[in-house]
């Protein structure tokens, strides 16, 4: 296996030229896929046994010290797994002693230097070049617009190939300044191909500030957009269209009530700008060669003129082999900036198989499918993960990383927690490439068995005999879709590592749910029918995060502290005391002093919490990976707190110190007059991101002026708050003297919001 492992990055570039090469991948991606899947069975029926034997110690020594095979007593079981070893083990002999692989092994040190790394000192330039074609076509096309801007309805376009430049002249016209004043609202909405009506209409509301809720109906949508809109004029980017009915049929009718309208399209076809009525089409056209040059080495950023002139002959040919497409010539320029600036170097890049390939499909040829092959080799498999989402979906960066996790994606580093080294594989990867810069090859799209499902948004539930039919899946995404129950026989899903529920209409789990051993990630978040947590809940011991935001749990059964992997919890209910010994109406404080891994921590209800009396009161100081706390606290409606319960309150507060390595910290509906003492200089040095939310009763601001890498800080409803005094900024002592300190030294965003009651 590890032999096999040594080259197969090499194997995989070949394959795309080789089709028995490709073939004898796919073997071998199956074989591994079936090796992944044994060792959960194995751990699965192995966890049941350790749960049957944890009754009968003298069943539990009988076992230790052997093999996790020959414990099980299910000899049907043994049986089973024996089988599937013995197949698996054939396959593998099988791949290895293909002429294929010999060949390949033969071959593989001649290959060893054919993958390049990335120089991280390399920088790619911001070109001003498309430069003096861009900024000609955009002053034409802001004063075409700035010339009908009156007219009730007048429609321009942008037309050309993929990748010749349309986004960013439309991005060049619409950030004008002159447009900018010239309009009441200005609106850039990405379509794309599969495009759904009721998101485009959502996204137009939001980005017009006006509100929307996820469950309307496009007609209720459009309504909004008409009564947003009406007696004003607007500015409206559509960007990648690929079907003129998202104007004729969805867009043009609620926005006839504007006074004038502009609206921009960009797309591919001109027969798209022919039906939507485009009178002003503006076609781009492919780079020349000798622009083209001036785009590549300009985006390498060449300084040396002497430079430009010695590789001038071997650069036209690269932006020739290009096909005057900017796109690809400046992808091909992040590749050639991590090379030598010498002529061999580029004409190993000219002289790369992936110019003639004929198996890629036309998006992907030559320079772009280079820039995907030059990634290194950690990031690959992340990069191609993104092919789950649809065209032009924002991705969240937290979910990415939590899918990469559970997907098996992320190589363990000693001391380090896997969400953080995926993290660090994010920022690396966004360094490396940009919108369009990288495009996935169509291999990775392959399925040999369904271990990925995620659906969009729609008005239909989910069969039942879904979960039976697909027992092999890792991830189901079932976010927002009107699934009112989950059945039984999910427990059949052995190998779940993510089950995503959010937004859906559940109101209980099964039982069957504490079967799912592998199951790391379970989000429950927006489930408005869900009040209770089954009592199968904390068996689920490999859980890493838990999403209950926005649910309203009342009953969970205790032992949260017996899941110690979780390091991503939201919506942490506090318990305020029930005496029943199985559940309970939230889970109690002390709980978390077996979950050392928390990373991101969110907790409600605190005010239903009670302050420890022990001298190891605080209850977060230990947790050395925690980056982000969310604290809240409950608005009474009814009556209001008592001054005990403020107390408590704020003696809950104080023993909830974080460590000094928290990096983003919220405070929602603090019920306490004054913030805790930790909420300072000395104990915060980390911080970054605060936001203080709904502080009703505190009096004063928290001195945090000082606080040496505070970047984001936002303070929204605090009313009781009248007048800042110079202790907020930190910058004045007991004696009333300046420090001399600078307040603030890191920030970059300030954003206080109050409202006063009008005087009588």
């Amino acid at each position: 296996m590890e032999q096999i492992r040594c080259f197969i990055s090499d194997v995989e570039r070949r394959g795309m030229e080789d089709s028995s090469i490709h073939n004898w991948i796919s073997r071998l991606k199956d074989a591994m896929y079936d090796a992944d899947d044994i060792i959960d069975l194995a751990s699965f029926e192995g966890s049941k046994l350790l749960n049957d034997h944890s009754c009968s110690p003298r069943k539990t020594i009988a076992c230790s010290g052997l093999s996790l095979l020959s414990c099980f007593s299910n000899i049907r079981v043994h049986h089973e797994i024996g089988n599937k070893i013995r197949s698996l083990n054939r396959k593998l002999e099988e791949i290895a002693k293909d002429k294929i692989f010999v060949t390949l092994e033969n071959t593989q040190s001649s290959h060893k230097d054919s993958t390049s790394e990335l120089r991280k000192s390399s920088q790619i330039a911001e070109s001003n070049l498309v430069g003096k074609e861009i900024l000609h076509a955009s002053r034409k096309l802001v004063s075409q617009v700035l010339t009908h801007k009156e007219k009730k309805t007048y429609k321009l376009a942008i037309i050309g190939t993929g990748g010749i430049g349309k986004t960013t002249l439309a991005q060049k016209v619409f950030n004008d300044e002159k447009l900018k004043q010239s309009f009441d609202k200005h609106a850039w909405i990405c379509v794309s191909q599969d495009y759904s009506p009721a998101s485009v209409l959502g996204q137009l509301l939001r980005t017009i500030d006006a509100q929307c809720k996820q469950e309307e109906s496009v007609g209720e949508l459009q309504s909004k957009l008409e009564s947003a809109i009406k007696d004003k004029s607007y500015f409206l980017v559509l960007d990648d269209v690929w079907q003129s009915d998202v104007w004729t049929n969805l867009l043009r009718t609620p926005l006839y009530a504007a006074t004038s309208g502009i609206v921009l399209i960009t797309t591919r076809q001109d027969t798209v700008a022919r039906e939507i009525g485009v009178e002003e089409p503006h076609h781009i056209d492919l780079m020349s060669p000798a622009v083209g040059w001036e785009l590549l080495w300009k985006s390498i950023n060449i300084e040396d003129e002497k430079e430009v002139q010695n590789l001038r002959d071997i650069g036209i040919e690269i932006v020739q082999k290009c096909g005057g497409l900017p796109l690809a010539i400046k992808v091909i320029a992040r590749v050639l900036a991590s090379k030598d600036k010498t002529e061999n170097e580029w004409k190993k890049i000219l002289a790369n198989y992936v110019w003639s390939m004929d198996k890629l499909p036309k998006e992907i040829r030559g320079a772009l499918y280079l820039s995907y092959d030059d990634l290194p080799q950690h990031l690959k498999q992340c990069f191609l993960y993104c092919i789950v989402y649809p065209e032009d979906c924002t991705i969240r960066r937290d979910d990415l990383i939590r899918l990469w996790v559970v997907e098996g994606f992320v190589e363990v580093h000693k001391d380090q927690l896997l969400e953080d080294t995926a993290e660090e594989n994010y920022y690396e990867l966004i360094t490396i490439t940009e919108k369009d810069m990288v495009v996935i090859p169509s291999m990775g799209k392959e399925e040999i068995k369904l271990r990925t499902f995620r659906t969009q948004p729609n008005p239909l539930g989910i069969e039942k005999t879904f979960f039976m039919r697909f027992t092999y899946l890792r991830v189901l995404d079932l976010t927002d879709l009107l699934v009112e129950e989950i059945p039984d026989c999910v427990g059949y899903l052995i190998h779940l590592r993510l089950l995503d529920l959010g937004g859906t209409n559940i109101s209980c789990l099964p039982n069957s749910i504490g079967a799912l051993k592998n199951l790391q990630m379970l989000n429950l978040q927006w489930c408005k029918s869900l009040y209770s947590l089954p009592s199968t809940f904390t068996r689920l011991s490999n859980l890493k995060r838990l999403g209950l935001d926005f649910t309203p749990i009342n009953q969970v059964p205790r032992g949260i502290g017996r899941l110690e992997f979780l390091n991503d919890l939201e919506g942490f209910p506090v318990g305020g005391g029930s005496d029943n010994t199985k559940m309970q109406d939230g889970w109690n404080l002390q709980e978390l002093s077996h979950l050392s891994q928390l990373r991101r921590f969110d907790l409600n209800k605190l005010e239903r919490a009670t302050p420890r009396s022990s001298t190891d009161a605080l209850l977060l100081t230990d947790k050395k990976n925690l980056k982000s706390l969310h604290l809240c606290c409950t608005e009474r409606t009814d009556e209001a707190y008592s001054e005990e319960a403020i107390s408590n309150v704020e003696m809950i507060f104080e023993q909830l110190s974080p460590p000094r390595n928290l990096e983003d910290l919220m405070i929602v509906l603090f019920v306490g007059r004054r913030f805790p003492t930790w909420l300072s200089t000395s104990l915060l040095s980390s911080l970054a991101y605060l936001k203080l939310k709904d502080c009703k009763s505190c009096v004063h601001l928290p001195p945090i002026g000082q606080l040496p890498n505070l970047k984001y800080l936002r303070i929204k409803g605090a009313s009781a708050i009248t007048k800042i005094g110079p202790e907020f900024v930190g910058c004045w002592e007991g004696n009333l003297r300046s420090t001399g300190a600078v307040a603030f030294p890191k920030l970059k965003l300030l954003a206080i919001e109050w409202s006063f009651a009008p005087r009588r």
